[in-house]
């Protein structure tokens, strides 16, 4: 079997300095230029953005409108810290917190929205809630 992981995923966004702001000051993003565009790098994973002024070479067969994703982002402590950090940012929460599982298994969970309406998750693994 091979261990692929994943590199990249794509979004769309429809206002960069938005975008950028929040991904830099709500989820701790390093926005990156690419191609006319930006970039949100999490450690080894990135963040590709499809908006304003790109024009993708290769694209999905029916591409995502802003607002069309749904992300989950692994928080690394307790979900309570989580929320208070989205509170601080003036983040609303949609829905949590909530008994979820994700790749590592039993989780908690807190859902937002970014600026253009996708769905967002901070998930928690830690007991501590």
């Amino acid at each position: 079997m091979l261990a692929l992981k994943i590199d990249h995923c794509v979004i769309h966004v429809s206002d960069w300095e938005r975008s950028n702001r929040f991904y830099r000051d709500v989820l701790g993003a390093e926005v990156v230029p690419r191609q006319g565009g930006f970039s949100y790098k999490f450690g080894d994973f990135l963040l590709n953005c499809h908006g304003p002024g790109i024009t993708p070479k290769a694209v999905a067969r029916v591409p995502v409108a802003p607002g069309s994703s749904d992300l989950c982002f692994e928080w690394p402590g307790p979900l309570a810290e989580a929320i208070a950090h989205l509170r601080e940012q003036g983040v609303a929460i949609e829905l949590g917190p909530i008994a979820t599982r994700g790749v590592k298994g039993e989780a908690n969970s807190v859902y937002f929205r970014d600026p253009d309406g996708s769905l967002l998750e901070f998930m928690s693994y830690s007991k501590d809630q």
